[in-house]
C-alpha cells in the first residue's frame, strides 16, 4: 500500500447520521491510551493527522479517512476512560455498536491491545460487539518496543488466551517508535482490499 493521499473526510458525533461511503471501511478500536492514533498516524504515514484529546473524553466522534482512493480508515471513538460518568460512556458504545452493526462497507475492524497487559473487561466488550457485528477483530498488539524480543511470542500468547482468540485470528505486534509490523499490516490490507502488493517503501 503506497500512501499519496489521505484526508479526513468526514466526523460523526453521538447524534450524526453515518455518511454513506462506497469505498472499504477499515475500522480502528481500542481503549484510551493504547496507541490507537499513533497506529494510524503510522500507517497514512503522516505524523499527526489523527489526533487525541487534549482532554481525554471531550471530544469523542467517529473519523473517516479517505486514503487515496481505495478505502477508509475509519477511527472509532477510544473507551475505557475512568473519568467519564456511564451516561456517556453507554453513549459512546451505542455510536460505536451502531457503526458495527449499520455500516454497509465494513471490511475488518482491527481491535487494538497493548502488549505488555492482558486484555482487560472494556478489551473483551469490544471484543464481543466487534464478533456480534458478523467480524472476527484482527488483533494489533501495540507498543511491542516495550518488551523484549525474547517475550514476543509469550505475550501474544497472553493476548490469545486471554481474548479466548480462535487459531486464524491474525495478531500483529507494532511499535509506534520503530514501525515494527507495519509492512506486515500494509501486506495484510493489500490482500483484503485487493489492491496489489505491499512496496519496499512508502512515499513521503
Amino acid at each position: 500500500m503506497v500512501i499519496k493521499n489521505v484526508s479526513l473526510e468526514t466526523v460523526c458525533g453521538i447524534t450524526s447520521k453515518l455518511p454513506i461511503n462506497i469505498l472499504p471501511e477499515i475500522a480502528f478500536a481500542g481503549k484510551s491510551n493504547v496507541g490507537k492514533s499513533s497506529l494510524i498516524n503510522g500507517l497514512m504515514n503522516r505524523k499527526s493527522l489523527a489526533r487525541t484529546s487534549s482532554a481525554p473524553g471531550k471530544t469523542q466522534t467517529i473519523n473517516f479517512y479517505r486514503i487515496n482512493d481505495d478505502c477508509y480508515f475509519v477511527d472509532l471513538p477510544g473507551y475505557g476512560y475512568a473519568s467519564v460518568s456511564k451516561d456517556t460512556k453507554e453513549k459512546w458504545g451505542k455510536m460505536i455498536e451502531r457503526y458495527l452493526k449499520g455500516s454497509q462497507q465494513l471490511k475488518a475492524v482491527f481491535l487494538l491491545a497493548d502488549i505488555r497487559h492482558q486484555p482487560n473487561a472494556n478489551d473483551i466488550q469490544m471484543y464481543e460487539w466487534v464478533r456480534t457485528a458478523g467480524f472476527e477483530p484482527v488483533i494489533i498488539a501495540t507498543k511491542a518496543d516495550k518488551i523484549k524480543r525474547s517475550q514476543l511470542q509469550k505475550q501474544i500468547k497472553t493476548l490469545r488466551e486471554g481474548f479466548g482468540l480462535p487459531k486464524e485470528t491474525k495478531v500483529f505486534p507494532y511499535s509506534a517508535m520503530t514501525k515494527q509490523g507495519r509492512d506486515e499490516i500494509y501486506a495484510y490490507l493489500d490482500v483484503l482490499l485487493g489492491i496489489g502488493e505491499t512496496p519496499k517503501h512508502i512515499e513521503e
